[in-house]
């Protein structure tokens, strides 16, 4: 008796102990608002000048992003380049026809299942803005608070999310586009090469203008192509409340074809797609010196990532691809 009580007592205070650690755990798991807040502040500040690729404002952002990825856990994608081996680069000719260095930042989290690590994820969104532009009230840097670093610092967000929980059976890469501003020039550049690579890419989802949420809407989100895929179907299935919704005026404007996703499914023909809030009636300071990072709602932006967290988390752990374009 004496030694089934004492085998009793030990199992209770390991059961105490893993449930208290798992709690920890899921506590600090969650996606935080004062985290994307430091992100967007300085990505945003004017010390950047607006992020304009090639400019000196980017090569600091890119620099940042890496300390983050290092901070987080998460490796670098490609090989060879010591510590810039996060660097994506490529070159890009300005309107007077200079080269300039663009630079796409990618980080890489292994699956952690031995089969379904070699097909990927891709997360990602774009860190390059406008830079300088003409001055309103004297001011004359384009912050690019909504457009683009609140998207920049949810594919952060969720690089530390998996990097702690470990969650991912596939591979996720993490990627931070630069020149989108410019043409879609850096999405464009990964996209060939990781096909070229025959990348086994499984879906891509691209954040792009989170900070501020819609009006009147039912859906807290809405998808580039939702006609195109089932990916807003099986999101709100395992969210189980309307996140994604359709936005009219996101095909009007063919939206699908204007943001970083686009490449990925002209190279791999897989469900590739934006989830914004921009709705074209809920924020005025598009491409303007006012897109500034006070202006954000970042208690919105961590609502919106958490709820979005467990369909990523699912579609990175299912045995076969559910996803899929309708055409």
């Amino acid at each position: 008796m004496m030694i089934y009580k004492y085998s009793m007592v030990v199992m209770l205070l390991l059961f105490s102990c893993n449930t208290s650690k798992e709690v920890k755990q899921n506590t600090n798991s969650e996606i935080k608002a004062d985290y994307l807040k430091k992100v967007v502040n300085y990505l945003a500040s004017d010390e950047l000048k607006g992020r304009d690729t090639g400019s000196e404002g980017i090569k600091k952002a890119a620099d940042f992003i890496i300390e983050e990825f290092k901070a987080i856990g998460v490796s670098p994608y490609f090989d060879g380049l010591g510590v810039n081996s996060y660097l994506n680069p490529f070159e890009v000719k300005n309107k007077n026809g200079n080269t300039l260095n663009g630079y796409n930042v990618v980080g890489y989290l292994e699956g952690t299942d031995k089969t379904l690590k070699n097909e990927f994820i891709i997360l990602g969104a774009h860190y390059d803005h406008i830079g300088e532009i003409a001055a309103v009230n004297g001011d004359v840097i384009a912050n690019g608070a909504n457009d683009n670093a609140v998207g920049s610092s949810a594919v952060l967000a969720m690089a530390k999310y998996f990097a702690e929980t470990k969650s991912n059976k596939r591979s996720i890469l993490f990627v931070l586009f630069s020149a989108e501003e410019k043409g879609l020039l850096g999405s464009k550049h990964l996209s060939a090469q990781l096909k070229n690579k025959n990348l086994n890419l499984y879906a891509m989802i691209n954040f792009e203008m989170i900070g501020v949420p819609m009006k009147n809407r039912s859906y807290k989100a809405y998808i580039s192509g939702y006609e195109l895929s089932n990916m807003a179907d099986h999101i709100n299935s395992v969210t189980k409340v309307e996140t994604i919704g359709l936005l009219p005026k996101a095909k009007a404007f063919n939206l699908f074809k204007r943001s970083d996703n686009y490449p990925f499914y002209e190279d791999f023909k897989v469900p590739a797609q934006t989830i914004s809030t921009f709705d074209f009636e809920n924020y005025d300071y598009y491409h303007h010196v006012d897109d500034e990072p006070e202006l954000m709602d970042y208690n919105f932006m961590a609502s919106l990532l958490n709820e979005l967290k467990p369909a990523i988390v699912h579609f990175s752990n299912t045995p076969t691809k559910e996803l899929k374009m309708y055409e």
